[in-house]
């Protein structure tokens, strides 16, 4: 941060759509020492053009806005005003709107209960290059890094020795003990349906009986054996 940086007040650019917000957070911050409003946008649009137009310091940007959104205007000020930093500003502390506005290049976020030091703070903060987060954002950041990564899914394994999914379907319902009836009324299906795709996989796979069948069905891990 340069000299003349620390000496004169931040320009800001405020943008949020509720007219009433807007003049409200005009107002306090031309109440806050170091701060100096150039701006103030209605919507994501009107924000990056005033960014164009004023290069200010900061932009306090709200993320609910109609026609361009807080997270796209962050995202378009940072890509094409590398010089102007934001702080989202908003009502919201939820994760669907925290980590999109991350993303896409927000130093800091407050939420629109942030008094007028922690605002000061927060601008103060991502000038030096550092992030400007309240104490229960931070928080909610180390919560989420704190929780463990999902693991993937395996994906279904595919039926052994060339068996369609519903023959190995059939074979699965046999090495439960289901009879050719049983299993046509689970599948829905009629049980000459059943005998052929019965026929079928002992074709494909060599086995001979039931007994035989099950066995297969537990050696190729299409059953699991129940537990104790």
């Amino acid at each position: 941060m340069t000299e003349e940086a620390v000496t004169r007040p931040a320009r800001v650019v405020v943008a949020d759509d509720q007219t009433v917000v807007r003049e409200g957070i005009v107002m306090l911050l031309g109440l806050l020492p170091g701060i100096e409003v150039v701006g103030a946008a209605g919507d994501g649009d009107e924000a990056v053009r005033l960014v164009a137009e004023l290069a200010p310091d900061v932009v306090l940007m709200d993320l609910r806005m109609p026609r361009c959104d807080g997270v796209e205007a962050t995202r378009r000020i940072r890509a094409e005003h590398s010089g102007t930093q934001v702080v989202v500003l908003t009502t919201f502390a939820d994760d669907d709107s925290l980590f999109p506005a991350l993303r896409a290049g927000a130093r800091g976020y407050l939420t629109k209960d942030a008094g007028g030091d922690e605002i000061v703070r927060a601008v103060q903060s991502v000038l030096s290059g550092d992030a400007g987060l309240s104490p229960s954002i931070q928080r909610r950041l180390l919560e989420r890094l704190s929780e463990p990564e999902p693991q993937p899914q395996p994906g279904p394994a595919e039926p052994p020795d060339g068996l369609t999914s519903r023959e190995a379907e059939v074979l699965v319902l046999i090495a439960e003990g289901l009879s050719n009836q049983e299993i046509a009324r689970k599948l829905h299906v009629s049980t000459a349906t059943v005998k052929t795709h019965i026929n079928n996989l002992f074709a494909k796979t060599g086995l001979k009986d039931r007994a035989q069948a099950v066995r297969y069905a537990y050696g190729k891990g299409l059953v699991r054996p129940p537990a104790g």
